[in-house]
């Protein structure tokens, strides 16, 4: 059955990926994203291949945007049944060289735009019985350098997952997923040593790519999962059992 699916951070990576593999369910996808232009292509991608799919500028961090999608999903009758939370900020940096602005920025996007979505949409979520799935990561379990507030805001995605898992039973389901190294485009700018690294962490010795993890999401968030919630599931290729920083 074709349900109305919101996924965060949409435009690019693996939120496409996450859209992409909802489309090809045969889902209704709302496509959100800060940048309105990687939404718009990515829903172009959707409509092209016959699915159902609209863009919307979100930033996850704002009230006020928040506020302007339901009104625009709930007078449409398309309030969501689905929300996948994959929007994120980082900055690397240690602490002490962390800007104030941008550790509370990093934690508003990352673990406040959790809050937010299921704030403004529990009523759709409840009534129709349905399911959120927060991308957390890695950070939230391992240390890597220059990570602070993104490791903080991932972590609280993980203990927020447990939390709305209590809070919204029995009517919707909440989990997370942790990706390890996927290849996407936060990538482009690291140098062979760190990749090859990265690779060495994994039992797999490779990096995953997006559809892995979106795979795992449409998962969750399915029927084949209807006695799954408040777990927090690895999508890592074994980092979480190698790993060495």
């Amino acid at each position: 059955m074709s349900r109305v699916v919101l996924v965060t951070g949409a435009g690019h990576g693996i939120g496409a990926a996450i859209a992409r593999a909802f489309g090809e369910r045969g889902d209704d996808v709302v496509v959100t994203d800060l940048d309105g232009e990687a939404a718009n292509a990515v829903t172009g991608q959707l409509r092209d291949a016959g699915h159902s799919a609209t863009a919307h500028v979100l930033d996850v961090a704002a009230d006020d945007s928040w506020a302007a999608l339901s009104a625009e999903l709930r007078g449409a009758g398309r309030a969501p049944a689905v929300i996948v939370n994959n929007a994120f900020m980082n900055v690397v940096a240690p602490a002490h060289e962390l800007d104030p602005a941008a550790w509370h920025a990093i934690l508003d996007v990352t673990l406040g735009g959790v809050y937010r979505s299921v704030r403004t949409f529990h009523d759709s979520l409840t009534a129709a019985r349905g399911a959120v799935v927060n991308v957390a990561s890695m950070h939230a379990l391992f240390a890597w350098p220059g990570h602070p507030a993104y490791a903080a805001a991932k972590g609280g995605v993980v203990a927020l997952t447990r939390q709305l898992s209590l809070e919204y039973a029995p009517h919707v389901r909440v989990n997370a997923v942790l990706p390890g190294s996927i290849m996407t485009r936060v990538w482009d700018s690291v140098d062979d040593a760190d990749r090859a690294a990265a690779m060495r962490q994994a039992t797999l010795g490779r990096f995953g790519r997006p559809e892995e993890v979106a795979s795992v999401v449409v998962f969750l968030a399915g029927d084949d999962a209807s006695f799954v919630t408040g777990i927090v599931m690895p999508v890592d290729g074994g980092l979480s059992t190698t790993v060495a920083t």
